[in-house]
């Protein structure tokens, strides 16, 4: 069911006098390669976008003007928090990924009074928190954290396809999709792989499970119907 973004959390906090509210949301989470990013954004009280949303249901086109409308905002306070692949494969990726939001909250110039996450709650937090399930739909603020973060991911990700052209990462971000396994199973995995994933230590294992899924019954009938497989 579609739900428009607003502020109804931020009003409920605004009422009981907690005024600086940042909603924090982070991008990569599932990919294979590359860094994830966390973004937290503050936005003003009387702020107003007719087409800003959940970073995953925006065209990219979209996508990076909505970011431009957003970080040229005066009025609009973010950080981001970045965990490279190195980390990511010491601490785990939930730990990675929480250590990157804490990052984005002690970047911003100044600290909110609360923060609105996306997903389950972040333990431990500097910062009193409300946990959201799918708040990118729900609340402007992690709605606005969301595109920052994925758009900052995005322009990593084209940078490093730059330093490591043959595994194009420019057109499918690190995510698992079919183009990118069949490259990692060609070259291998690159530094900025991300070796405790299963799919990067075993390549060919997970490419010939891919090809399984694609040539099963249930496979030719998804692609008959018009079904995408999920890709960045």
């Amino acid at each position: 069911m579609y739900r428009r973004c607003g502020f109804r959390y931020e009003k409920k906090l605004r009422v009981v006098g907690i005024s600086r509210i940042a909603g924090i949301d982070e991008a990569g989470r599932g990919a294979l390669a590359g860094p994830v990013v966390a973004a937290a954004a503050i936005l003003p009280e009387k702020f107003r976008h007719r087409r800003l949303n959940d970073s995953k249901q925006l065209a990219p086109e979209l996508r990076e003007e909505i970011y431009c409308d957003l970080v040229s905002n005066e009025e609009i306070r973010s950080a981001v928090g970045i965990v490279d692949s190195v980390e990511i494969d010491r601490i785990n990726i939930l730990r990675a990924s929480h250590r990157a939001m804490r990052l984005a909250i002690e970047a911003l110039l100044e600290p909110p009074d609360h923060v609105l996450i996306d997903g389950l709650p972040v333990i431990p937090f500097p910062v009193p928190q409300t946990a959201i399930i799918d708040g990118d739909c729900i609340s402007l603020s992690i709605a606005a954290a969301s595109v920052i973060a994925k758009v900052t991911r995005d322009r990593i990700m084209r940078d490093f396809c730059e330093q490591f052209p043959q595994y194009c990462f420019s057109q499918h971000k690190g995510y698992g999709t079919e183009l990118h396994l069949l490259k990692l199973h060609e070259c291998g995995p690159c530094p900025i792989h991300r070796r405790s994933f299963e799919p990067v230590a075993q390549p060919l294992l997970a490419l010939e499970e891919f090809v399984q899924i694609r040539s099963s019954p249930a496979g030719r009938a998804r692609r008959k119907i018009s079904v995408p497989i999920p890709e960045a």
